[in-house]
């Protein structure tokens, strides 16, 4: 008599909506880095060429988005101010994220006068809105994309910090980084190869949805005079030029509008893509 056994089947989890978004944030955010990349050999003029004679003119033929109030393609301005606006996104998250994670990763992990001083630093910091204490770093500084980026280094780093510190803090006490310190390993080897893979995780998903509130801050501040400076491309600062003559000329302001939107919506379906893999993975 032979007894057959049914093969057992594992659920596995759907990964259909996980698929979409990656799928149309790579999509979006790949292409606009693509466009960033061969923006002079993809634009078809020059984005500061001034052509009084051709002011405002409306979207046709000759200028897809139209041109602006002294003649430069709107088309062209667009596409090189894609160049300006990820560099914010990068250079506004990358340092605070680097200064955060390593702060929070040693507060987290040894405690002490260390973490006493980032919890009640985090609470100064909390108690004020984030875009008013930059706009008051970059008021002090001076406008300027530098300045800008000084600011959100100077303000932002302590939420990466926040973040990883609960991380660590959940995982220090673990039974694999308890056998780590028990073989001898040294701190520096459990930090780097035990905790911060395991902690760094939920960090980097915030810091690319992190990246959305960057470029929309360095946008409102090119609106208002105090990020990117003219004559550089850059859609806050062109939805800021074109807002005098959006009556006559409305295609000066929404060109950059839209690309400003696609963008921060492609970066936002990466952050919730990376932050769905995260949960499947601890789930699993």
């Amino acid at each position: 008599m032979s007894i057959v056994t049914q093969p057992q089947v594992t659920a596995v989890p759907p990964r259909g909506r996980l698929n979409w978004t990656i799928l149309v944030a790579g999509v979006i955010v790949g292409g606009w880095i693509m466009l960033a990349v061969f923006a002079p050999w993809i634009a078809p003029y020059d984005p500061n060429t001034v052509d009084i004679l051709h002011a405002l003119a409306a979207p046709s033929a000759d200028h897809w988005f139209g041109t602006d109030q002294v003649g430069r393609d709107v088309l062209s301005r667009v596409i090189f101010a894609a160049r300006i606006d990820l560099l914010m996104c990068i250079a506004g998250v990358l340092p605070p994220l680097l200064i955060g994670t390593t702060v929070g990763l040693l507060s987290g992990y040894y405690g002490g006068v260390v973490d006493t001083a980032l919890m009640r630093l985090y609470d100064l910091t909390a108690a004020f809105p984030f875009f008013v204490l930059v706009l008051a770093i970059v008021g002090i500084l001076g406008p300027g994309l530098l300045n800008f980026f000084i600011a959100l280094a100077l303000v932002g780093w302590v939420t990466y910090a926040r973040l990883m510190r609960a991380e660590v803090m959940s995982i220090r006490d673990s039974e694999y980084i308890q056998a780590a310190q028990c073989l001898g390993y040294s701190d520096r080897v459990i930090l780097t190869r035990h905790v911060m893979p395991n902690a760094f995780g939920p960090v980097l998903a915030y810091a690319v949805s992190d990246s959305v509130l960057v470029m929309l801050a360095g946008a409102s501040f090119g609106f208002l005079g105090m990020g990117a400076q003219p004559p550089i491309a850059e859609w806050g600062v062109m939805i800021s030029d074109g807002s005098a003559f959006i009556r006559q000329a409305w295609w000066i302001c929404m060109f950059p509008g839209l690309a400003t939107i696609s963008l921060g919506l492609g970066l936002a379906f990466l952050g919730d893509g990376l932050g769905q893999l995260r949960r499947r993975q601890v789930s699993a």
